[in-house]
């Protein structure tokens, strides 16, 4: 859950863009999974940061989303995945 300063949950306004760090293993794969993940909504996915040894790739999500919830399953549906290691 996400928290605020004073230990409450902030105030979103739906419909927003919404941010997501994706860290994982394989990016081809990875696309697959946000481009699945997101399905029609508008999405943008650039490249971010590689790992010394090139095993960690890591990419940003910005999606319009218009709700928690669908924000949620995103979150959900990407972070399920065996080629992604972490969702922030």
């Amino acid at each position: 859950m996400i928290l605020d300063e004073n230990s409450k949950r902030p105030e979103i306004e739906y419909p927003c863009n919404w941010d997501y760090k994706i860290i994982g293993t394989d990016v081809v794969e990875m696309v697959k999974v946000i481009e699945e993940a997101v399905g029609d909504l508008t999405y943008e996915i650039t490249p971010s940061n590689i790992s010394k040894k090139g095993n960690y790739f890591s990419l940003n999500l910005t999606v319009f989303v218009p709700s928690e919830i669908v924000r949620d399953i995103i979150f959900q549906k990407v972070s399920a995945s065996a080629f992604v290691k972490i969702v922030l």
